[in-house]
């Protein structure tokens, strides 16, 4: 799996059987995202969640940091823009920035942030929004949106006090401050810390185990949990019975129940020879 002719490979996917790497491949720019390179993003989550082989992705960076927020050309060119037409024309950068992170939140497959780095600002936003954080002992996390002026906006106002709670939420974001590994794990901001060289092996294997069940009940189970924080019991029994009626027609479902029966039958015709 290969990145489009036309594209300027600053985003890499590739295929590993059952698990697709991700990976921001702008290294000289400590991997920041800039306009081009969240459309590139966005198509290449359009296809692991088109592709029915991928399992599970891991999102990782390129050389020694995961991804530094946006871009600083970008910046430069958001304050060059007539004073008019400032608003609208972050509006509408805002918006694609939402999309790209909505897609990776909710691809219908496991996710994995495999972090070699630091990330920063967006950087730290995106890794909060995949399923699962597993970071390397290099890695370092910072909401540092408060250094430029700004608020999070990829996302972490929404994530990061799922994850640690609203107070430390808070303490993170208004601060900026830089988080080290084994922090962020006792935090709950991650969820694992492990060598720098042994990362991507690592979440591979991890995300190779959570990609292994049924797809279709995996996908519709992680839909509902992700909502669950917003949604009443009622609401959530109402979507599983749902999601529940869905899987019973499934071929994973229908096949799973009839080899278990089958293995009953055969254990109970064994128990019968033997009396």
């Amino acid at each position: 799996m290969t990145p489009a002719p036309d594209a300027s490979d600053a985003i890499l996917l590739q295929a590993d059987g059952p698990v697709a790497v991700l990976t921001l491949n702008r290294p000289r720019a400590r991997n920041a995202i800039d306009d081009a390179m969240r459309g590139e993003l966005m198509a290449a989550l359009d296809e692991v969640a088109r592709t029915d082989s991928i399992k599970a992705l891991v999102l990782t960076g390129a050389g020694q940091g995961f991804c530094a927020g946006g871009d600083v050309k970008s910046m430069q060119a958001r304050l060059a823009v007539p004073q008019g037409e400032v608003a609208m024309a972050g509006w509408r950068r805002q918006q694609r920035t939402h999309h790209a992170v909505s897609m990776l939140h909710a691809l219908p497959k496991p996710t994995i942030a495999a972090v070699n780095g630091a990330a920063t600002g967006l950087g730290c936003d995106l890794a909060l929004c995949c399923d699962f954080i597993i970071a390397s002992d290099q890695a370092r996390f910072a909401m540092s949106y408060i250094l430029r002026g700004l608020i999070p906006d990829g996302g972490g106002m929404y994530f990061l006090p799922r994850r640690v709670g609203l107070a430390r939420a808070k303490e993170l974001i208004f601060t900026g401050r830089t988080v080290e590994p084994e922090e962020a794990l006792r935090l709950g901001m991650i969820d694992r810390v492990t060598g720098a060289e042994a990362l991507l092996e690592d979440a591979r294997a991890w995300a190779a185990e959570l990609g292994a069940g049924a797809p279709g009940a995996l996908a519709l189970g992680k839909n509902i949990l992700d909502q669950t924080f917003e949604l009443s019991v009622e609401q959530v029994f109402s979507m599983g019975s749902q999601a529940q009626a869905i899987c019973y027609s499934s071929r994973e479902h229908q096949e799973s129940v009839a080899a278990f029966l089958e293995g009953v039958a055969q254990r109970r015709a064994a128990k019968a020879q033997q009396a």
